[in-house]
């Protein structure tokens, strides 16, 4: 009886072994399926690397909580809250913009983003609204922003730590100040579409950041155009 035992012991054992490698000869069928591409009629997942050949990771499609948090002078960032979406990488694996979204009963955005490379963003096409003390807000439309050639991200961030480093808020507002007037920080040039006052129309700025030009429609159906000197006073149209 036991030598019987014994014998279908054995044969469970290879049995198991036997199924075991075929089951993962299947999926590695299925997946690799002699370079023809697999196929799905639905799938659930929380996030997708695409990668290249070499490894080199340049896409990223995630839920809020698995979403990558950066890469920038081949640096990860550490991990923060975004949204769920998009995000792409240049071909020396920085991020280079994305694609992210979001809405509740507070808030609501939508962004799509092309980054300057080596630094932030120079072109969103843009959706917000929410609610605050004042009421609610609402925005979307295009902006361009222009960024220094001379100051990358990486180096906008590294100023940014050794200032929160120091532990001092007059040096921190200081620091930030500086940093705005050497036009270091980008700035906002252009804005189509609707604005908070509902407006919509034609905003310009100039390299400085301060308002030029603004040609809308107001929320009582007017038409407005203003053109403005450095200090904001209205010119005369010729």
């Amino acid at each position: 009886m036991d030598q019987q035992l014994l014998k279908q012991t054995k044969f469970l054992k290879y049995y198991s072994a036997a199924l075991t490698l075929i089951i993962i000869a299947g999926f590695s069928l299925a997946f690799t399926n002699n370079g023809r591409h697999a196929r799905f009629k639905q799938i659930d997942v929380e996030r997708i690397n695409v990668i290249e050949t070499t490894g080199k990771l340049k896409m990223v499609i995630s839920n809020d909580e698995l979403q990558h948090p950066g890469i920038i002078d081949g640096k990860t960032l550490p991990k923060r809250a975004r949204s769920a979406g998009i995000i792409f990488f240049n071909t020396d694996g920085d991020e280079c913009g994305g694609l992210v979204y979001d809405g509740s009963k507070k808030e609501a955005g939508f962004v799509l983003s092309i980054d300057k490379y080596q630094n932030d963003q120079i072109m969103q096409l843009q959706y917000n609204e929410g609610i605050n003390d004042s009421g609610l807000h609402r925005s979307y439309g295009l902006k361009l922003w222009d960024r220094p050639d001379n100051f990358t991200a990486g180096q906008l961030m590294a100023a940014f730590d050794s200032l929160l480093k120091l532990n001092n808020k007059q040096a921190l507002e200081n620091g930030v100040a500086n940093l705005k007037t050497n036009n270091l920080l980008g700035q906002e040039r252009l804005f189509v579409g609707k604005n908070d006052a509902n407006q919509v129309g034609l905003f310009i700025k100039d390299k400085n950041g301060r308002p030029r030009i603004k040609l809308y429609v107001d929320d009582n159906n007017q038409v407005v155009l203003h053109a403005l000197n450095e200090n904001g006073e209205i010119l005369p149209i010729k």
